[in-house]
Order: structure tokens, then sequence, then C-alpha cells
């Protein structure tokens, strides 16, 4: 696991090269602490900080072929490099590792170009150069675990897997882009290939982006798909066929030449992937958690049946409010992007924990409800797309079981629910039926933004431009709107890999193996109607969990929103409080914005929405952004110099490339 950072230019002159690549790597020290390395050629740097969990002796970066003629920095991990090993060396492929992951990567590429990487089962994004043609290629894994961000700077072209790396280029500038703003704002996260500042884009999850001599190419090698074949047997052999695929996928994930501990929510998901980790795992498996103060968010009871039943080593690190906004500057600045929620800040402090206790690589149970249709929107999606076929009395019991965590689902507000998915019973938006309620409460944190922007535009052209989206079933639309948004924009990237690598800490996540998500797409509504989220699921580990984790329902992962800043009132909240401030953002509708500030800044707790918590917290975290990477005025935290590095490994590779080529 590392990060990577690198860019073709004609504007620097040779000498300033090497200072500038070793400046990028420095920004994104936290994602390598181990060693880092850099690769130099006429008009090119590319290079990478390194988290050592495979091949700790033989991995270093960057890291070339026999011939010196091909390069690589790899981000990631390949779980099933064992097995491209052994059919890559019976093609003759020289190795000079015994098993380094990124030697697998680099002589796939040159075995197999492009295709190999949908043969790859990992998380990875990469960079590999051809020193003779002059190639770059640059890619990503299937479902956006790994990120990169690339932008074009007059005639130069940077990439890397945090956009903070950039601003060691000389004279890159960070500027929002109020029209991506508006989109972030409304549906919850960037779309797959943008990001909220002018000129940076991100390269789509499973997506090739090929530069060279004058061309650039992107295309995607694999889409995203749920149209598999049925599984045609016995409610038994599904189960059977879930647990085994589950089984090996959590077996590749625990390869690795350190230990790997495990996240463990007290939910289903990661109660499974901890009980077949200590089925796998040759040593007591270490278990770590979130707990927190308020008993509202609180799951540290089921947190502990579950370790004591599994028979875990466990800890867990316990979070206040003011442990919220104490570490939310740090935690938004590793983000780069607005949010709408504080949860992963409890996962930052969680990841720090995680590497105090010398852990550096962790399991957890992200993307589950996605394969498995465990969110509620699913069953909501069913509901709204039966509304007008279902008697009244079945519409009155289902919208009973949608939301039982949610208070105004309950009897009391059943006449209000029972007009409001009338209302939303019929299509609006072509294509974004199972997130339009969903949506709808976005338009209220898009009314910060003035002029009023279509928030929903380019999503609409991104559904409507992917091939055969329109004959998706409800469901499936629904699934890929999940995969395509909250999952990678949010879940896997804000609160997954950026608050886990802030401290050095790679997540691994057993439920995002393509064998877990076919299997489970071709289960998915066979043996039961949708109405109990991942049934399937809890038959399978039902005899092997505490009773309780599989009869309990969904208690999805929160952590307190605005009421922390109302109670703590951190010094950062001038932001806000401040009209000079405020006036700082001057693409936001500042009397909107006042009247949200003053309405959640004086009001009680339960006359706050929960469309005014998000849209509060997207003007601050933006607020926050827009201090800490548009006017970069000195108060980033953690700000690492280049004496951080540990650029043991780095060299010079011109004179190795040069006799490349020259014995062409």
């Amino acid at each position: 696991m590392c990060g990577l950072a690198g860019f073709l230019s004609t504007s620097l002159h040779s000498g300033a090269t090497t200072e500038v690549i070793t400046s990028m790597l420095s920004n994104i020290c936290h994602r390598g602490p181990d060693e880092a390395g850099y690769y130099l050629d006429d008009g090119i740097a590319m290079g990478a900080v390194r988290l050592a969990i495979v091949d700790l002796a033989d991995g270093s970066q960057p890291m070339s072929d026999p011939s010196q003629r091909y390069w690589i920095c790899f981000n990631g991990e390949l779980y099933n490099h064992i097995e491209l090993r052994a059919e890559l060396e019976a093609l003759g492929r020289p190795f000079r590792t015994d098993h380094s992951d990124t030697e697998v990567v680099l002589q796939a590429w040159i075995q197999w170009g492009t295709d190999c990487f949908s043969r790859f089962n990992g998380a990875f994004a990469v960079a590999i150069r051809d020193a003779v043609s002059g190639d770059l290629v640059l890619a990503r894994d299937r479902y956006g675990k790994r990120p990169l961000f690339y932008a074009d700077h007059g005639g130069d072209f940077l990439f890397a897997s945090e956009m903070k790396a950039f601003r060691a280029f000389p004279g890159f500038r960070f500027a929002f882009d109020p029209r991506e703003l508006a989109t972030i704002y409304a549906t919850w996260t960037p779309l797959p290939d943008r990001t909220p500042y002018q000129g940076i884009r991100q390269l789509p999850m499973g997506s090739v982006l090929t530069l060279g001599a004058g061309r650039r190419s992107l295309r995607p090698y694999e889409d995203l798909s749920f149209d598999v074949p049925g599984f045609d047997g016995s409610e038994a052999e599904a189960i059977e066929l879930i647990r085994e695929t589950l089984h090996t996928s959590v077996e590749m994930r625990l390869r690795s030449d350190v230990e790997v501990g495990v996240y463990l929510s007290g939910g289903l998901d990661s109660s499974v992937v901890t009980r077949l980790a200590t089925q796998l795992s040759p040593h007591q498996v270490r278990t770590f958690s979130v707990a927190f103060q308020d008993k509202t968010f609180d799951e540290s009871d089921s947190q502990r049946l579950v370790a004591e039943h599994l028979g875990t080593r466990h800890s867990s690190v316990a979070i206040s409010g003011t442990d919220i906004t104490d570490n939310f500057r740090s935690a938004v600045y590793h983000a780069e992007v607005p949010t709408f929620r504080t949860s992963f800040v409890p996962m930052f402090l969680l990841s720090r924990h995680v590497r105090d206790a010398g852990i550096k690589t962790i399991l957890s149970g992200e993307g589950s409800d996605e394969a498995f249709l465990g969110y509620s929107l699913f069953r909501e999606t069913l509901l709204r797309r039966q509304w007008n076929e279902l008697p009244d009395d079945e519409r009155r019991t289902r919208l009973a079981g949608l939301h039982p965590e949610l208070a105004h689902f309950g009897p009391a507000h059943q006449a209000h629910l029972l007009g409001l998915y009338q209302q939303f019973s019929v299509e609006r938006l072509p294509g974004l039926f199972s997130h339009e309620m969903r949506y709808q409460n976005g338009l209220f944190a898009a009314r910060l933004l003035p002029d009023g922007r279509e928030p929903f535009g380019d999503l609409l052209a991104l559904v409507a431009g992917t091939p055969g989206y329109a004959q998706m079933s409800a469901v499936h639309k629904a699934q890929w709107l999940e995969y395509k948004t909250l999952l990678a924009g949010f879940l896997l990237s804000t609160q997954g890999e950026r608050a886990a690598l802030a401290h050095g800490v790679e997540n691994r996540c057993p439920f995002l193996d393509p064998a877990v998500v076919r299997a489970a797409a071709s289960v998915n509504l066979r043996y039961d109607d949708g109405q109990v989220e991942k049934a399937l699921l809890k038959k399978a580990f039902r005899a092997e969990l505490p009773e309780w984790t599989t009869r309990r329902p969904k208690q999805p992962y929160r952590a307190p929103g605005s009421t922390a800043f109302k109670e703590n009132r951190p010094d950062y909240l001038e932001l806000l409080l401040s009209d000079h401030e405020l006036a700082e953002l001057g693409f936001v509708d500042q009397r909107f914005a006042r009247r949200l500030v003053n309405k959640v800044m004086a009001s009680p707790v339960e006359e706050i929405s929960t469309k005014e918590d998000h849209a509060f917290l997207y003007l601050l975290t933006t607020a926050v952004l827009h201090r800490q990477f548009v006017r970069g005025d000195g108060s980033r935290p953690g700000r690492p110099s280049t004496a951080a590095l540990n650029l043991r490994v780095t060299v010079d590779n011109r004179r190795a490339v040069q006799q490349a080529k020259e014995t062409r």
C-alpha cells in the first residue's frame, strides 16, 4: 500500500524536477511512511511513498522490469498475485522478487497490456511508464477503492493519489468549482470522474488513461454490471455459495507480511468478516471499534458481545463531541472534499488508535450493503415501484418496517408518509427513481449556491450515457448509483481510505471481491421478497454468530453532527459565524447561509432537520477546505517537510532509462 504522484512537464527545467517530485511526495507521505522513491526521465517524474505490507525487503518502488524499459508506481494490493505470478511464470515472464505483488502487476501489464486490469482482484491505482515509447498508463481498480487524481496545468499534466500533492507543483492553485459543489451538495458525493475543484478530475473506477505522443485515451476496462445468470440451485446451495466466496475473499485479504486486524462495528457485516478471520488467521485476531459517549450513536455493547463470542483481542476508542470538533480540521484536510456527515472523524481517530497498536492493515465490512441489498433504500425502491398496485394495509405495514431506527417513521407520522410515498411513486428524474427522495432533501443544501444551478444535470447525463443502464431493473439501478456515488465517493474514500491512510493504515474490503459481488447478484431476491435485508447472508452465518447479531434491526453507523459544534464552539467556527469570514466564500448565497447558521446555532437540537444538519456540515467543510487549500494560508494541519521522507530507495533513473532506449 502506497501513495503515488508525478507529472509530465515541458515547463520545468531539469534542475527543478527532483525538488518538485520530492515535495509532491512529501505532501502525501502519511500514506507511505516506510520509504519513498522516484523515477526521472526527460519531461517526466513519478514517485511513490510506501507502506510496506507485502514483500517488505524487495517491494521498493519505483520498480522496473529487468530491461529497465518499463517502470511502475503502484498504490494498493493485488490479492490474487500468487495465482497470477504462477500463470505469468508459465508464460515465461522473468521475476526478480520472490513474492512482490507490484512486480506481478508490472509483468502482467507487459504480457497482456491494458487487458491485465480486468484480471486483477485488488484495490489499486497504478502508473506505468514505457521509457521507449514514452507512454504513461494510469489505471484504477473496478470499485474505486484507491484514489487517483489528475490535472492539466498549462501544458503540464499532474497526477497523484491525493490532490494536496499538486500544491507542490510550481504555479498550481486550488479554486472551487461551484457547479461541482452544487452536485456534491445535492447527491452527497462527487461524480465518479469529478472533484470540487476547477481543473482537477479523478480517474473513474474501472478505467485506464493512456498518454503519449500528443494523444490521450480514457476508457473503461470493465463496466459495473449486476446482469449475471440467476442462481438455479436450492436455498441451501445458495447459502453455501455465499459462504465459500466470502471464505476465499477473506483468505486472500489475509495475505500479508504484517499482522491484519479487523474493524468490528458490532453489526452483521463486520461480524461475518471477523468470524472468517478467526477461522483463517494463524494468530488471535485483533479487533478495533469506535464507541461513543452519546448512547444515541453507541454500539459498544454489541461490539463486546461479538468480540467475546469470537474470542478476539478487542479494543476501542471512545469518541465525544469534543473529540470530533478538536480533530475535525485535520480529518477534513485528509478528506479533501466537502462532506455532509462527521462520521469520518471517528474513523480518522480509530485509524490512529490502530496504528498506535502496531497494526498497518485492517479488514472491514464495507460493500456488503451494496452487494446484498442491505440498505433500506433498496426495499424503499421496491415499495415505491409497487406502490400503486398495493392495498393500503400492505403499504402501511411495509412503511413501518423501512426505518425502525428513525422516530419520524413511527405510527404518529404514517399519514404524512403515505402522502409522501404516493408523491414519489412516479419517476421524475429519468434513471434516478431509486434516489429521488434522497436527492429531494439534497436540494436544500444546493440552495447554498446561488444562480439556480442544476445539481442533477451531470448525473442525469452520466446514467443516460451508460450502456445498458436504461434496461436495468429499478433495484439494479439503485445498486449502480450506490456503487458509483456514495460507496466510492464517501464510504470508501472520505470515511474509509483517506481516514485510514492519514495514519498509515490500509483497509481491505472482503465484500468488494468481484466473486462475492457476482455471487450476491445471482441470489439477491431469488429466495426472499426483498423485505428482509441480507436474508441469505444472515442465514449463512447465523449458527456462528451471537443470535442478536442476526436478529437485530440494522443500525446505520452515525456520529454527532452539528450538535457537536453547537456544544463545543471551536475557534474555527468563526469561518461561519463571522460575516467577514463567510464572505470569503464568494460563491455562496450569503443570506441563505447566514439564516442556516443562525438557526443551527440557536435552535434546540430536535428542531434541526436532517437536511439542515447536512447543509450546515457542507458549508463548514467547504469553509475549512477553502482556508486549507484555496487560500493556503498556513492553517493546514500537519504539513510535512521533505525531511519527513525516507528516500533511501530514491534513484535517478535517467542513465538506466537511456541505456534501455539505446538497446532498441
